[in-house]
């Protein structure tokens, strides 16, 4: 039994959605967010409240009638409030900008790292002295900024031995002794 796939969906006053020939779009303004469904899902809506009904009690249907809430939840919280991932440079040296949708990043290469980001994502970097770098992403699609966030983080992933890389804000790093220990 889907414990997720059976919970219910509030949908605030300011989303609309819409189900038709397998294919979710909960819109908001004018942000729109769409998700193809698996043949036989059915999508109902009453009183303000969403619930995702699987065809049968098949392995694949029941894993997939959880996942299908979860990313129709995700598609109603991303056009109602959005979703923000902070970022921190831990390094020396590590410095971090953006001109508009391009971030350039200095991690230690012996050349920066251009990203070019995707229309639907906001980049923002923050840089104070004697702080480490901040790289604020902010998007209405959860997916696509998951995505983004861990092509970031792969450039250099937080190490235990200094601390050194790129992790997320509040995020601890467990350190290592050194061979001396």
């Amino acid at each position: 039994m889907s414990r997720i796939g059976n919970a219910q969906i509030t949908l605030p006053s300011s989303a609309n959605v819409e189900f038709k020939d397998n294919v979710v779009t909960v819109k908001n303004g004018n942000v729109s967010l769409t998700q193809e469904l698996k043949e036989g899902f059915d999508v109902k809506i009453e009183d303000g409240v969403l619930t995702v009904v699987r065809p049968s009690d098949s392995k694949e249907d029941r894993s997939l009638h959880g996942l299908y809430r979860a990313l129709i939840n995700n598609m109603v919280v991303g056009v109602t409030e959005g979703f923000k991932t902070s970022l921190e440079l831990v390094g020396v040296g590590y410095r971090a900008s953006n001109q508009g949708q391009k971030l350039d990043m200095s991690l230690g290469f012996s050349h920066n790292i251009i990203m070019e980001m995707p229309e639907e994502v906001k980049v923002e970097t923050v840089t104070e002295k004697g702080k480490n770098p901040i790289v604020i992403l902010s998007s209405h699609d959860k997916q696509l900024l998951g995505m983004i966030v861990a092509k970031i983080r792969s450039f250099r992933k937080p190490e235990p031995y200094k601390g050194k890389g790129i992790k997320f804000v509040g995020e601890i790093v467990r350190r290592k002794a050194g061979k001396s220990a």
